[in-house]
């Protein structure tokens, strides 16, 4: 399945290496643009000093991890398309443009399904995306997550509940599931 991720979900520390851990595991192809990823850097600037350097070193690292998955622009799809945000146009057009199977969004009012659906695709919000990777796979999604987790005790300095984790990256369905195993 190839799904375009959206900044929104490459943001967060958290959600993006989770993501990044499954598609790395074969569970799916991420797909984004030089836009997409360029958005994200600048979106950690409000974070301080140094939040964007960061950013863009991880960019490079996703960009050698992952070399196929960035989609050169197509400006002659995005000018065809129509979404409520007009700025949300090129991640559409790369969907669009790599035969994508779903677009991975927080952004649902700007992102509608029937608009979606006229193009082949469909919105997908990370945390059933996630669960639904879990329910289908559940030890590779159960160690992209521990490997996430444990990046995050050695950060910290402490330890990292699961559930608590998984709801602060906006992943509470995916955080409830395992907890229950």
């Amino acid at each position: 399945m190839k799904v375009v991720l959206d900044a929104c979900v490459l943001y967060p520390t958290v959600l993006r290496e989770i993501l990044i851990g499954a598609a790395g595991a074969g569970l799916f192809t991420p797909l984004w643009s030089d836009r997409i990823l360029e958005e994200w850097a600048r979106a950690t600037r409000k974070l301080g000093a140094g939040a964007e350097a960061v950013a863009r070193g991880e960019v490079a690292l996703l960009r050698a991890a992952f070399p196929a998955a960035c989609i050169p622009a197509r400006p002659a799809i995005e000018a065809r398309l129509t979404l409520p945000d007009g700025n949300d146009r090129h991640v559409l057009a790369v969907a669009v443009a790599a035969g994508a199977d779903a677009i991975l969004t927080f952004n649902a009012a700007d992102f509608p399904r029937h608009l979606l659906a006229e193009e082949g695709l469909v919105r997908r919000d990370p945390d059933g995306f996630l669960w639904e990777l879990w329910s289908h796979h559940p030890q590779a999604v159960s160690q992209a997550v521990d490997a996430v987790r444990a990046r995050a005790e050695r950060v910290s300095g402490r330890p990292q509940p699961l559930r608590a984790l998984l709801k602060r990256a906006k992943l509470p369905r995916l955080g409830k599931a395992m907890d229950q195993v």
